[in-house]
């Protein structure tokens, strides 16, 4: 059967099992948009900007484990994505953002709203296509979807010449990728899992340091039978929250600039470091000669590229998790580590995260803390960058994978709330929670648009210090205190704007007020701004500063008992 280029898209994508796709309109995806006017079984969500788009298939994929869809037009459309597309590619997302292109008779003769974005987002991609021919269109988007989901995960973008999607070809959707330079590893070597076995068999200290490859790989059961089969301790990345459960005994919470003593405490003094999943970035380790200096390192990731990238490991094994752990889960048995978790249990109870739970002022910790509670720690939670990022991680609970969606590794402010969106279009039978600073809110606050149109049920904490809070922090910190570009008392009425845009908003000023008022978001139908005004000055401990070893955090006496 002969179809359209943009026919031949969208039959291709009902393929690869796409029912959302997130985006603006534009005129080199006018075509597309023309198909999807009578499109039945794919579900256009249309944001108010392409970042936003971008991020919303990022939080759809985070939330569902599925490929995320966006898509703009040429030139400032897809310019418009690449934060989106740069965020999914540091936290491996698998999302395929889709552009167009102008004709491919003009492509590089400066045609009106023509950008080379193949070209822009290479860095950032895990691959990327500029497709103008018609009869490539379908093996394009079948490899596309391969790659993106495969491996270690990660963003692929297509851009398509508005000649393709207008000319005609067969529609024959292939059947299987073979794709010659990309063969993903997913059983680790049989010897190296014997080698990490016997090193783990023998440890007296053992730590277990999980990232987000838990999640992406769909291990967390693997991981938990893994930590209570031998009773070693966890601690996980920020993307690795919800991977293994943080009410469990065996939880150290988050490791890092913002971890918790006891976890950075068990990586200085372990002896064997299991990290899985993880790529040991600055905000973990910290400096890098100090990060676990007596232990040996057992490294399982599934790209290569990652081991003994930034720290040198002792036995790296190149797999999935979840197959290498399956492996390793048959040969390991309990250590000699009684003594070690006595110890740490000492470190757990000696060194909380705490805060000054009697402040006359609404303190930020204690929002996060009555989310949770009210939540009963079943919502799941999306957050901007920031300090709110850290009182989310640090405050609530997370006991599932796929409930705690954040940009990790690029930092991006404004990532929260569409991702919210996302989370919430994914999963429509969830609470979402989108914890925001009153600074990030202001990034993609024209979604506002886009929740109240489909009516999606978001709520919006806003931890309102009328600061850029973690700015601000270090200036305070190491800047002596020149505060410079940071102060947001302009803030606009947050509640107002809410009301504005035809969503519900609620102001709260007292700390005996913020439970109710998380209560009546939550029973609200529709969107919620839920504005609470917090300690202008309180900071985000325990930190260790830039450059810092782990056990040189500071903030030690504010943030903890």
């Amino acid at each position: 059967m002969k179809m359209r280029g943009a026919k031949i898209l969208l039959e291709s994508l009902k393929q690869e099992g796409v029912e959302v796709i997130f985006g603006i309109s534009g005129g080199s995806v006018i075509d597309i948009f023309d198909a999807l006017y009578d499109e039945k079984e794919i579900k256009y969500y249309l944001t108010c900007h392409e970042q936003a788009a971008a991020h919303a298939a990022d939080g759809y994929a985070r939330a569902t484990g599925k490929v995320g869809v966006c898509i703009a037009t040429s030139g400032p459309g897809a310019t418009n994505l690449v934060t989106g597309i740069a965020t999914a590619h540091m936290d491996s997302i698998p999302i395929v953002a889709i552009t167009g292109q102008v004709y491919s008779h003009l492509i590089g003769n400066d045609a009106f709203q023509e950008a080379d974005v193949t070209g822009i987002t290479r860095p950032i991609t895990k691959h990327n296509y500029l497709v103008k021919n018609v009869n490539e269109l379908a093996i394009t988007i079948k490899e596309a979807f391969y790659i993106a989901r495969t491996g270690r995960p990660g963003p692929v973008l297509i851009d398509i010449a508005k000649d393709a999607q207008q000319k005609e070809a067969e529609f024959n959707y292939p059947k299987e990728v073979n794709i010659r330079s990309y063969k993903p590893t997913y059983e680790g070597h049989p010897k190296q899992i014997a080698k990490a076995a016997d090193l783990i068999n023998n440890s007296k200290k053992p730590v277990i340091y999980a990232g987000g490859g838990i999640i992406h790989s769909g291990a967390h059961k693997e991981l938990l039978e893994l930590a209570e089969k031998t009773r070693i301790p966890v601690t996980t990345t920020l993307m690795g929250m919800g991977g293994f459960p943080q009410t469990h005994e065996l939880s150290l919470d988050m490791l890092g600039m913002h971890g918790t003593a006891y976890a950075n405490k068990a990586i200085i003094n372990c002896d064997v470091l299991i990290a899985i999943g993880a790529r040991f970035d600055d905000r973990i380790t910290g400096r890098i000669d100090k990060f676990a200096p007596e232990s040996k390192i057992i490294h399982i990731d599934i790209d290569p590229a990652a081991i003994s990238k930034n720290v040198k490991v002792d036995i790296p094994i190149v797999g999935d998790c979840k197959c290498v752990l399956t492996e390793l889960n048959k040969l390991v048995r309990k250590p000699d580590n009684d003594e070690w978790l006595k110890q740490i249990a000492e470190w757990k109870q000696k060194m909380p995260l705490t805060y000054d739970r009697n402040s006359p002022v609404i303190k930020p910790q204690y929002v996060v803390e009555q989310i949770y509670e009210v939540t009963k720690g079943e919502a799941i939670i999306a957050t901007e960058v920031g300090q709110n990022q850290m009182w989310a991680a640090q405050f609530y609970k997370y006991t599932k994978p796929r409930t705690f969606l954040s940009s990790g590794g690029l930092g991006t402010m404004g990532y929260g709330f569409p991702a919210a969106i996302g989370a919430q279009v994914g999963c429509p039978d969830k609470l979402v929670f989108d914890i925001a600073g009153d600074g990030s809110i202001q990034m993609n606050i024209q979604e506002l648009t886009t929740v109240v149109a489909y009516n999606l049920p978001v709520k919006v904490a806003i931890l309102n210090n009328r600061f850029l809070g973690m700015v601000r922090q270090w200036q305070d910190l190491f800047y002596k205190g020149r505060r410079s570009g940071v102060d947001l008392s302009r803030n606009p009425d947050f509640v107002k704007v809410a009301e504005a845009f035809g969503a519900t908003g609620i102001l709260v000023e007292k700390p005996e007020d913020v439970r109710p008022a998380i209560i009546k978001a939550i029973e609200t139908p529709g969107p919620v701004f839920i504005n609470f005004i917090v300690d202008r000055d309180e900071n985000i401990f325990p930190m260790v500063p830039a450059g810092a070893a782990l056990d040189e955090m500071l903030g030690i006496t504010q943030g903890m008992a």
